[in-house]
């Protein structure tokens, strides 16, 4: 199907894979960039483990499967099965992406002072806003049959979509460095926020009565599906979607607190032994910067001189 070009439906049966070059070409540069990377990293102490590459190129296979599998071909007949690949590639694979990235990877890309200019849109208080529009403007009837009859605007939704949700993720789990007010609280209410945002648009295609979309309105024919059911299918599974997330995100939280809490009170005793000054506030900000082991080779270098 090329740029703005409408589609059309052959068949009732199960699609076949599509290889379209502008939802596939993003994908392997990104996959060429990492690994060149990750090999000029491999063998210094700031290579990235495994198990983040594991995570990065999941995250591409999974976007990238999803957008050539039979599936893609569906959602553009089903509203609902387009709502399971925009959660597969905008939420899981974009969250995926995100854990598959370390400081030094990025270090070359943040000395660019553009990129690092742009570095403000990981802000917390900037990230959820952007991913909130980006959000609910993709599923404005306008738009979103614009993206299913045409493939370039189709490719744009799922640019934005990944881009805007691993930057989303990025104040959570990226390596950015986060603000000093941005703690196990804050986050606390940056995931509900999440929750909340999804929720809504999920009731809304639920309870909203009758349908929003009429690009969908050949294929629902075409499977027997009448399009307020097919739109209740989407609400239905977004709603269990994002209270599966939202579960998974607090039992991180709280693992994440308490694993917090256990290694500031490991370096505050670890001080203590060595005779060394060390205040509950100074360990508290190194181990929510990830950099607990920095202080830790710290205390023991100053113990030993």
């Amino acid at each position: 199907m090329g740029a703005g070009e409408p589609r059309l439906i052959a068949s009732a049966g199960i699609p076949g894979f599509e290889f379209e070059p502008l939802q596939i070409a993003p994908a392997i540069l990104a996959a060429v960039l990492y690994a060149t990377r990750v090999h000029t990293l491999a063998g210094t102490p700031r290579a990235v483990p495994a198990w983040r590459q594991w995570c990065w190129y999941g995250g591409l296979a999974l976007i990238l499967g999803t957008l050539i599998s039979p599936l893609s071909g569906l959602a553009d007949d089903l509203f609902a099965v387009h709502m399971v690949e925009h959660l597969l590639i905008g939420d899981v694979g974009s969250l995926l992406l995100v854990l598959g990235l370390t400081g030094p990877l990025l270090a070359p890309v943040m000395r660019i002072r553009f990129f690092d200019r742009l570095r403000i849109l990981t802000h917390p208080l900037v990230a959820l806003p952007l991913w909130a529009i980006d959000f609910y403007a993709w599923h404005t009837p306008a738009l979103q049959d614009a993206a299913v009859n045409h493939s370039g605007i189709h490719a744009l939704q799922h640019l934005l979509f990944i881009a805007l949700g691993a930057n989303m993720w990025m104040c959570l789990f990226g390596p950015l460095p986060k603000p000093v007010w941005f703690g196990n609280g804050a986050k606390l209410a940056y995931i509900i926020a999440v929750r909340l945002i999804g929720g809504i648009l999920g009731n809304v295609f639920v309870f909203g009565g009758g349908h929003f979309y009429d690009a969908y309105a050949a294929g629902e024919a075409l499977r027997g599906v009448t399009p307020s059911d097919d739109q209740i299918a989407a609400g239905a599974i977004m709603m269990v979607w994002e209270s599966f997330l939202t579960l998974g995100l607090f039992c991180w939280l709280f693992m994440r607190a308490a694993a917090e809490g256990e290694e500031r009170q490991e370096l505050l005793d670890l001080a203590n032994r060595h005779g060394v000054a060390l205040s509950d506030q100074r360990a508290a900000r190194a181990v929510a910067a990830g950099r607990g082991a920095e202080l830790r080779a710290r205390i023991e270098r100053s113990a030993r001189s």
